[in-house]
């Protein structure tokens, strides 16, 4: 009779699709599920994650896992999406819906807000978040206690989505640093400590005690002893591994519909300047500032290749058999073609170009790769500035991507350019976060793939 591969649980929550992952003691994925779960809509009718049905799935599946005789579990762990709160009343069981970061904020509250606190500006640098409306998560609360007091009244905590997923199994409410610093509006990164508005709104009130994001819970289930995590947010758990494997500076591109450009060893404050440009920060699980921007190029991208592949007559993945060609980049770049100003309100000149203008789709590609790469570099090179970086990092969809790596070698031809290959890299984070406290084995050196990129002349 073999005994079963002691694995660590991991929970991933996205927009998307809510997975759950078994990994072994050398962090290879052994089991995997993932759920989709239709969206249903708030009393305001806009549409949010279904936190019932979540919270089911959450604690029906780990029960499942338990199950399984080849496997024995024994930690477990939670990473999801931030900038969504999920308010409990005392029985830790949600007194409202899982307000959707994308919901509309009322102008007038926000004016409100600002007006009290010092202003727009000011507020931002403080807790290096943009205005972003609900996506600064603290101002959800705000609109709770003005806006729904009954419903305010009710919350004994509110949580963030990945400390609320964790609660389900371990009983207790805490924060964690990296989910409170993602842009919520709640940190004052220079004091490291709660915004003044946080004690004054009494919203503090309502916030659970903070706890390590690489520390433990001892839990025990049905009998069986379980360390358990507080879980992370996503942006920062898909972090963990580069941190873990590189000790030199570096810069991690994460790319799917945004590419956020990560800098972990950039802990300049914010400027105005770097704030108008949507830059931000992170917090890394041990509570260091992470400064990031985020340009929309997996968005675009997507739009543009349909407008292609219709004008073309070719299939939608048309682009995947477009090899890089330094040629068609050089003559595009020294023809007049490249002068278009981005149209008011479009994310690059593409959207503002005659595609008449070009000869074949291959040719049309590499303008709109060129275009992006443009707003790319603005991107990273805001948060590239007064850092010694040596190397910088793709991952996501655009890592295989032929011509958007050789164009971003080539915009930085003094730092290392590598396409970089995890499975699951924000699951993956978040189990090495508590390596030490589950796992005996040392870290493998080989989770990371790496391809570099070098300029060809």
């Amino acid at each position: 009779m073999s005994h079963p591969t002691p694995v660590i649980a991991i929970y991933d929550i996205g927009k998307t699709n809510k997975k759950v992952f078994l990994f072994n003691e050398s962090y290879e994925i052994v089991y995997e599920k993932s759920s989709p779960f239709p969206e249903i809509t708030d009393e305001d009718g806009d549409s949010c994650d279904d936190v019932t049905k979540l919270s089911g799935w959450v604690t029906q599946s780990f029960e499942e896992l338990n199950k399984l005789g080849e496997f024995n579990i024994i930690a477990v762990n939670f990473t999801a999406y931030g900038a969504s709160f999920v308010n409990t009343g005392a029985d830790g069981k949600p007194v409202t819906p899982l307000y959707n970061y994308l919901k509309p904020y009322p102008e007038e509250l926000k004016k409100k807000f600002y007006d009290t606190y010092g202003g727009e500006i000011a507020v931002s640098m403080y807790t290096a978040s943009p205005v972003l409306g609900n996506l600064n998560s603290g101002m959800l609360l705000y609109w709770l206690k003005n806006r729904r007091p009954e419903a305010f009244e009710k919350v004994k905590y509110s949580l963030h989505l990945p400390q609320y997923i964790s609660s389900l199994l371990i009983k207790k409410a805490y924060s964690d640093i990296t989910s409170i610093g993602c842009h919520t509006i709640l940190w004052n990164f220079p004091q490291n400590n709660y915004h003044e508005w946080v004690y004054r709104e009494g919203i503090v009130d309502k916030l659970a005690p903070i706890f390590p994001s690489d520390g433990i819970v001892d839990i025990e289930i049905h009998g069986k002893k379980l360390k358990a995590g507080i879980g992370l947010h996503d942006s920062s758990s898909a972090l963990i591994p580069y941190l873990i494997n590189f000790r030199e500076p570096f810069v991690l591109i994460s790319t799917g519909t945004w590419a956020i450009s990560l800098n972990p060893f950039n802990n300049a404050p914010l400027t105005v300047a770097e704030l108008q440009q949507d830059c931000l920060c992170y917090m890394s699980y041990h509570g260091a500032s992470v400064k990031a921007s985020r340009f929309f190029a997996g968005y675009e991208h997507e739009q543009q290749t349909k407008r292609l592949a219709e004008h073309f007559g070719k299939p939608l993945n048309y682009y995947t058999t477009v090899q890089y060609d330094p040629s068609v980049t050089d003559a595009l770049t020294a023809s007049a073609a490249t002068s278009v100003t981005v149209a008011l309100g479009g994310i690059t000149a593409f959207s503002g170009r005659s595609l008449n203008s070009f000869s074949s789709y291959e040719q049309a590609y590499h303008q709109l790769m060129l275009d992006i790469m443009q707003g790319q570099i603005a991107s990273t090179q805001l948060i590239l500035e007064g850092s010694d970086v040596k190397r910088i990092f793709v991952d996501g969809g655009f890592s295989k991507n032929p011509l958007y790596m050789n164009l971003l070698a080539k915009a930085f031809p003094g730092i290392e350019v590598y396409a970089a290959y995890v499975a699951q890299a924000t699951a993956l984070g978040a189990a090495l976060a508590i390596h030490q406290h589950w796992n005996k084995k040392p870290v493998p050196s080989n989770i990371i793939e790496l391809m570099y990129y070098r300029v060809t002349e």
